[in-house]
């Protein structure tokens, strides 16, 4: 069964949220604070977390943090803050999805499906590839360079993994913004920008003249191997 870690510190919400989980036959966990989420989580490694920021003893954005140190599950951050500020600090702090409270309860659990099925390896795409400038493991979450391993940030990673995935096909700009910043987010084009020249500057042999995260103007962006 695929465990999920639920972090709330609203009791009766936590308790709905369990309910309709294991009615539909998911391993659940809760936990009330940060500090319990951090050690449920050590103990019993979850598939994927479910997150509030407005915990009483840590913010959320903490607890990603502590999460990313060691754990790949993904993290959808639950929220009744709305600023802006905020979803990017979570997004960027390591959350793979920001739903705002309140929040329809089908649309949580096709978010928990969404973010479950982008780690699975998908049967028909390799798990490690390589180019001239640099292999990625997608399994291990793991990309090097003739240099050594590289860092990336969890949304560097989100974007690179999302146009491996697709690799020779044009993804396009909206189409990357929703996956990885969330909805609301499709007209944010300057961060794709952003975030495509750091992979560039960390893994393109010349990242003023790119071979393989290729920006299609006005359109998107392909992975050419």
């Amino acid at each position: 069964m695929t465990r999920v870690l639920i972090v709330d510190d609203d009791r009766q919400l936590l308790r709905a949220l369990a309910i309709n989980l294991r009615a539909r036959r998911y391993d659940v966990d809760t936990a009330a604070d940060g500090t319990s989420a951090l050690a449920t989580a050590g103990t019993r490694p979850p598939d994927l977390v479910i997150l509030d920021l407005g915990l009483p003893d840590l913010d959320g954005v903490e607890v990603v943090h502590g999460l990313r140190g060691w754990c790949a599950a993904p993290i959808i951050v639950l929220s009744a803050r709305e600023a802006q500020a905020d979803k990017v600090a979570a997004l960027d702090a390591g959350a793979d999805d920001y739903v705002t409270k309140p929040f329809g309860m089908d649309e949580l659990l096709a978010r928990l499906r969404a973010a479950l099925r982008r780690t699975q390896p998908d049967a028909g795409t390799p798990v490690i590839v390589r180019t001239d400038a640099f292999s990625i493991d997608l399994a291990a979450r793991r990309v090097s360079t003739s240099a050594g391993d590289v860092r990336l940030t969890p949304t560097e990673w989100s974007l690179l993994e999302i146009l491996v995935r697709n690799a020779g096909k044009l993804v396009s700009q909206k189409q990357l913004l929703h996956d990885v910043w969330g909805a609301g987010y499709e007209a944010e084009t300057n961060y794709l920008r952003v975030y495509l020249a750091q992979l560039r500057r960390k893994l393109e042999l010349d990242p003023a003249r790119p071979t393989h995260l290729i920006t299609e103007p006005g359109m998107g962006y392909r992975f050419q191997p």
